[in-house]
Order: C-alpha cells, then sequence, then structure tokens
C-alpha cells in the first residue's frame, strides 16, 4: 500500500505524518501520530466516539480519509487543556458527573466545545441536538447536558 506525507495541524501544533492509502483519520490518529483521545466505537459514523474538528466543524474521524486533511487544523479532546489547566467544559464534566466509564467523553467533549465556541448561549434543545451523533450508553445524557448548560451560563469553574 502506498504512504503519502500529509501536513496538518494538531491541536495548535504543525504536526507531519504518513498516511496509509485509504486510511481514516481515526486510525491516522491513532496509530500514525499518537493521539489516543478519538475512541474508536462502531467504526461506521453512528456513534460519535471518533468525533473531532477539522478546521473547526465537527466530523467522524472514522468517515474521513486521512489523507483529504493535507493542510488541516484538527482539533481533539487532548487540545482542550492548555497549559495544564482543563478546559472549563472538561471541570463542568466533573462536576456534573458526566462521564461514567469515559468512552464517549472526549467526542462529547469535542462537540460540546465546538457548539460553545459556535453559540456561547445555546439553549438546552441546541445543546441536545450538537451532542445528538454521540452515544452514550451510562450517563443517561442529563448530566453531560447540565454540565454543557453550565459552562454557556457562566456558572462552571474557570
Amino acid at each position: 500500500m502506498a504512504r503519502r506525507p500529509v501536513n496538518f495541524t494538531l491541536n495548535g501544533s504543525p504536526r507531519a505524518a504518513f498516511a496509509e492509502e485509504g486510511q481514516n483519520l481515526l486510525e491516522f490518529l491513532r496509530r500514525g501520530v499518537g493521539d489516543l483521545t478519538p475512541k474508536y466505537g462502531c467504526g461506521q459514523g453512528t456513534c460519535g466516539a471518533c468525533t473531532v474538528t477539522v478546521n473547526g466543524r465537527t466530523q467522524l474521524a472514522c468517515l474521513v480519509l486521512a489523507e483529504t486533511v493535507e493542510g488541516a487544523e484538527i482539533g481533539t479532546a487532548a487540545g482542550l487543556a492548555t497549559s495544564g489547566t482543563l478546559d472549563p467544559l472538561q471541570e463542568a464534566f466533573m462536576d456534573h458527573f458526566a462521564a461514567q466509564c469515559g468512552y464517549c467523553t472526549p467526542g462529547m467533549l469535542v462537540s460540546a466545545r465546538a457548539l460553545l465556541d459556535a453559540n456561547p448561549r445555546p439553549t438546552r434543545e441546541e445543546v441536545v441536538e450538537a451532542i445528538s451523533g454521540n452515544l452514550c450508553r451510562c450517563t443517561g445524557y442529563e448530566p453531560i447536558i447540565a454540565a454543557i448548560l453550565s459552562v454557556a451560563e457562566g456558572r462552571a469553574r474557570a
């Protein structure tokens, strides 16, 4: 199989790595680059565990070919914390017990951060819509929604 170089920015840092022809972005990030925060769930775009941002838009990394992200800005949950300080969303997920097994958490955080970046004051319905592509089998979603809304309302630790 042919390998091709891919230059991109990951969580604000310029990166370059080789992608196998036909390799999806999820496998490229996890095995080729070492960012293990996007999770493998269903492998067919229905669970949201692999949610990342590509040029600011949420994408399911299992459905994106790695070779198509040449020059793109990729964001994962690993990039939310800065200089050792958790993102307010990460703090809110802890404060609201929004993670039980934690498997869906990276995808939920990425989806929530993308929502809040685009709409800092979403309604409950907008939060539900934003995370609707992310399946969670543990929390029942209410703690996740409460965590996101607490950040939007400024009630989360900063």
